[in-house]
């Protein structure tokens, strides 16, 4: 049975995210999803526990994903739960060239590889930072996240 660990922020998870959740979901016999409290990013639009329950509803279609929240290194947890590699998903040559560095300092560190995943067309400009912004300023976010972010969105501004 291979297990893989799928760490981010996800503040908020995004269609993007999602996609590459039910890409791995298909590709491995289990997932698990993990929103990491990130020091580089000390606060967030959301708390770890919305974050953490918005991923468990926009994923209940899938039974073998299952979500978590973390604050550590994110080897230590794939150690935790597990997993035998990683799962990062790219959008751009820039997210190859940090997400690159990054599984290469995590395999030095741990002996976990890393698997990327190219996400489609229609979700490689979706960032949880504009999901963010966009929402902020009253804009419409619906078609790119999950229908469970839309509405804890549009109830955060008032929408």
């Amino acid at each position: 049975m291979t297990r893989v660990l799928y760490p981010g922020s996800f503040d908020p998870i995004h269609n993007g995210h999602l996609e590459l959740i039910e890409v791995a979901s298909r590709l491995f016999d289990s997932v698990v999803v993990a929103t990491i409290g990130n020091p580089q990013k000390p606060t967030g639009l959301f708390t770890m526990d919305d974050r953490e329950q918005m991923i468990v509803e926009s994923v209940s279609h899938l039974p073998n994903v299952e979500v978590t929240i973390y604050s550590n290194l994110v080897v230590n947890l794939a150690k935790e739960v597990g997993a035998d590699f990683l799962v990062k998903g790219l959008r751009a040559v820039s997210d190859f060239e940090s997400e690159l560095q990054q599984s290469q300092m995590n395999l030095a560190i741990s002996g976990v590889h890393t698997v990327f995943i190219p996400s489609a067309t229609e979700h490689s400009f979706v960032a949880s930072k504009w999901i963010r912004e966009i929402s902020r300023f009253g804009g419409d976010i619906s078609s790119m996240v999950p229908a469970p972010v839309a509405k804890r969105l549009s109830q955060m501004f008032d929408q």
